[in-house]
């Protein structure tokens, strides 16, 4: 796991083959990646600029303005451009075609996905399709709103867990199923029930993909999929 904090970060080569190179972030903080937070507006594009201005409560704006700053200077260095002239696009959304699918970088050579939780980020980038999730650890009202939407048998899985444990495992199996959801480029358009990941110590593995939980901070959880190529 690799740390982006205030100052300019040292990239490496982009990753290759099955690999995925992923970051976190404390959203929290003034600079980003050598960059100011204040100063941030010029280096995001339009559709950047015109969803933060849509965001009323300043610690929503902050954790946005971080995330995406972040964003662009991870992919700028993987590319060798600079944040700003980082072009994305959206692909097309496998359920109804239209282009409000996965995030991408417009003209191809790398994939990556976002997740911010709480004041926390998480990046990955990779040759092959990728999704990422970081989820806080929800509490009880959530628990029992999320938890019947679910794959029965994970929902099974939850049911008999004492409470505390009940909320940790959600995080982690939401985490794990938001993951898969991105890199599939569905999201949440098919609801949570399919495909089953599971609420154990680790994830059941789904065809065609690679799925592992992530390190992450006490009352977070978090993360990866990753497409197998054939």
């Amino acid at each position: 796991m690799n740390q982006l904090s205030g100052g300019t970060p040292l990239i490496g080569a982009p990753p290759a083959g099955a690999e995925a190179a992923v970051w976190s972030l404390d959203t929290t903080l003034a600079e980003v990646g050598g960059f100011r937070l204040d100063d941030a507006l010029p280096v995001l594009d339009a559709t950047e600029r015109e969803r933060a201005g849509r965001l009323v409560r300043p610690g929503d704006r902050q954790r946005y303005l971080a995330s995406h700053l972040g964003l662009r200077v991870l992919l700028g260095g993987y590319l060798g451009l600079a944040p700003q002239e980082v072009a994305l696009t959206r692909e097309d959304c496998p359920c109804c075609g239209a282009p409000h699918g996965r995030p991408a970088v417009a003209g191809g050579g790398l994939h990556f996905s976002l997740s911010h939780s709480g004041d926390l980020a998480y990046f990955a980038f990779a040759a092959v399709t990728v999704g990422i999730d970081v989820e806080a650890v929800p509490g009880a009202a959530a628990v029992a709103d999320v938890m019947t939407s679910l794959h029965p048998a994970e929902t099974a899985e939850l049911a008999a867990l004492p409470g505390e444990e009940r909320r940790v495992a959600l995080a982690r199996v939401w985490s794990r199923k938001e993951a898969y959801l991105k890199g599939t480029g569905a999201g949440l358009a098919l609801g949570l029930a399919d495909p089953y990941i599971g609420a154990g110590p680790a994830p059941a593995q789904v065809p065609g993909w690679l799925l592992r939980d992530l390190a992450a901070p006490p009352g977070y959880g978090a993360a990866l999929a990753l497409a197998v190529r054939r």
